[in-house]
């Protein structure tokens, strides 16, 4: 998940997280990142349906012709 990071590493870049924000503002951080990951799926959810519903549109077209 992390890549070649080891467990130091990513101890310290919490540590610097915890640093810059700091504790009271995390939750906050990480419920806008949670919103926002959310609303992306359901865009992307939104979208696959429409190209599907074209395609079956497109599908039902040809078989009249």
């Amino acid at each position: 998940m992390f890549g070649n990071l080891g467990a130091g590493e990513i101890i310290l870049i919490i540590l610097v997280i915890l640093l810059l924000f700091g504790a009271k503002k995390i939750p906050e951080l990480a419920q806008g990142l949670g919103k926002g990951m959310k609303e992306f799926k359901k865009a992307v959810r939104d979208v696959e349906e429409e190209i599907k519903k074209t395609d079956e549109e497109v599908k039902k077209e040809e078989k009249k012709s």
